[in-house]
């Protein structure tokens, strides 16, 4: 038992300071990439062409589009002019789906708190069902990882249930498929008014890589009402938590 003890003090705290300080994150880390529409040539469309997600568009400026944007490197390798390369911004949670897609420069329009009626009965303990729609378990993963000491996500009042009859919303990975669309459905029925509905992950939010195949019914906004987009291939646990934080009012900068 003194061992133990001795051990723990040893070890000392492992859960992060975030909210209250900036994480630090791998050196690797690709956050929202950042475009400097200004060395775009024209008629160049080098970067949208090895999208493959087509995450990508051009017009009087480049567009792009979080919800289907994987994070690879494949645009800023392909662009001539390096006129777009991953940033280290992890903040990127957005209440509406079209909050998602910037053109140039443009930083997106971050999560809010969720609707006064919604944060009157849910704001201060806000329990999930989540719910693999099809994912390759790189969000389910990410999400899990929330509850390890390192993030801690219990602290704030927020945490993972078993049963949909427990919880007040419910947090979605994956494209949902056609195999996984009535358990969706059925689960999201049985969560009790009022809930919210989380989507994690390019693949619940736009379909990522499986867009348009024939074994997915769509995004998960196609199914149910989304209150929270959380982009990323997978995202890092600390944009999930950031844009959960959000959600709850725990951080309300609107940057």
């Amino acid at each position: 038992m003194s061992s133990l003890i001795f051990t723990r003090i040893r070890q000392g705290k492992r859960t992060i300071p975030f909210p209250e300080v900036e994480p630090a994150l791998p050196e690797r880390f690709r956050g929202i990439p950042e475009i400097d529409s200004s060395l775009c040539v024209s008629g160049c469309s080098a970067c949208a062409e090895v999208c493959p997600t087509d995450a990508i568009s051009h017009g009087a400026a480049v567009k792009l589009d979080l919800g289907r944007c994987l994070f690879c490197p494949e645009c800023a390798i392909a662009c001539p002019q390096q006129a777009i390369h991953p940033g280290n911004d992890y903040r990127m949670a957005a209440n509406r789906r079209e909050d998602l897609i910037l053109t140039g420069a443009e930083t997106p329009k971050l999560a809010r708190r969720m609707a006064d009626e919604l944060y009157r009965v849910l704001g201060r303990s806000l329990k999930l069902r989540q719910v693999s729609a099809g994912g390759c378990n790189a969000c389910e993963a990410d999400v899990n990882v929330l509850n390890t000491v390192v993030f801690d996500l219990g602290r704030f009042g927020i945490q993972f249930v078993a049963s949909p009859r427990h919880a007040d919303g419910l947090l979605i990975t994956g494209p949902v498929t056609r195999n996984m669309l009535a358990a969706l459905e059925k689960t999201h029925d049985a969560v009790p008014d009022p809930k919210v509905v989380i989507a994690v992950g390019a693949c619940a939010i736009s379909g990522g890589p499986f867009r348009g195949h024939p074994e997915t019914v769509g995004p998960a906004d196609r199914i149910l009402p989304v209150d929270l987009f959380v982009p990323g291939c997978p995202p890092h646990p600390v944009t999930i938590l950031d844009g959960l934080l959000r959600l709850v009012g725990r951080i309300r900068d609107s940057a």
